[in-house]
């Protein structure tokens, strides 16, 4: 069995928050968005069929808690929660905080993907973010 390795397009755009039972939670570091991604911790995964089934559920449990507590966090109108891979195969989901007034678009419908060069934080700004997640588990 091999072992788990995050891609290095995900490590370089994010800071990693803490391990759940499955999941490598990620921040990323883009200030536009409170924006988490959470990596099943099991080597050569790409799709969400490809997880056993007892690993597919309690993904979609930790996603749930990543949302409902990112949402009490940030006091944000919308989580979208996405897994796209178009990018980086490595499976890897999207939990982002939403605002009608965020600048993914003027009414804030529009993805976040492709809107813009991300705004890194401020080192204390990511430094208390990454804390506040840590917290929120």
């Amino acid at each position: 069995m091999s072992e788990f390795i995050l891609d290095e397009r995900l490590a370089a755009s994010t800071v990693h928050a803490l391990d759940l039972p499955l999941s490598r939670v990620l921040v990323m570091n883009d200030a536009r968005w409170p924006w988490l991604i959470l990596v099943p911790r099991r080597a050569g995964m790409v799709e969400m069929f490809d997880l056993e089934p007892a690993d597919r559920m309690m993904l979609i449990e930790e996603l749930a808690m990543a949302g409902k507590q990112l949402k009490a966090l940030t006091g944000c109108h919308k989580i979208n929660i996405a897994n796209l891979g178009n990018v980086v195969a490595q499976l890897h989901i999207h939990v982002i905080a939403r605002n009608p007034d965020d600048p993914a678009d003027p009414a804030g419908n529009g993805p976040v993907w492709g809107k813009g060069e991300a705004i890194p934080y401020e080192p204390q700004a990511l430094q208390d973010f990454v804390q506040a997640v840590v917290k929120m588990f």
